[in-house]
């Protein structure tokens, strides 16, 4: 049976918005497995997730303070149907991105980040797959927020789709 994964990251609730988008918060009940990439912002946003997720997979970002490193920490791993899953808030320049994704994170399929708020969907050179489903509430300079779905089956993703979020 396919896994809906929901990947989310830089949501920055209450400095960017004063909650998720209505469209977000379905999206979190729907899915299967939430995925956040950090910057949470408050320790509120990420109970609220939680308590909302079927299953929550977070780390802490660079605007997230001592509590959410300490409840998330830096780095997530996890493996969904067979699908080995790293979870990071920032990954550096994007010149040389999956070269050092190889690097850090050998014997992973999915490394899911965040931090610059601008969707990503690349393929490194060792075959894992990196995605950054942007931001949902600050969009910075793309047109829309956004979020992505992805559907896993057998240790394969399927479906990946950046999804625009109405403010």
């Amino acid at each position: 049976m396919p896994t809906r994964l929901l990947l989310l990251s830089d949501t920055h609730v209450p400095t960017r918005a004063r909650d998720l988008p209505p469209q977000v918060w379905h999206a979190i009940e729907a899915a299967d497995v939430v995925v956040h990439a950090g910057d949470w912002t408050t320790p509120e946003i990420a109970d609220a997730v939680e308590a909302r997720a079927a299953c929550l997979v977070g780390v802490a970002g660079n605007n997230d303070g001592p509590q959410l490193h300490a409840r998330f920490g830096e780095v997530a791993r996890t493996t969904i149907e067979g699908l080995r899953v790293a979870v990071v808030h920032e990954t550096g320049p994007k010149q040389g991105r999956e070269l050092r994704a190889d690097a850090a994170f050998p014997e992973t399929d999915l490394l899911v980040f965040g931090h610059s708020h601008i969707p990503w969907d690349t393929v490194s050179p060792a075959g894992m797959r990196l995605l950054n489903p942007g931001s949902p509430t600050d969009r910075r300079r793309q047109p829309v927020g956004t979020v992505m779905t992805v559907t896993v089956t057998d240790g394969r993703l399927h479906d990946v789709v950046l999804v625009p979020v109405a403010r």
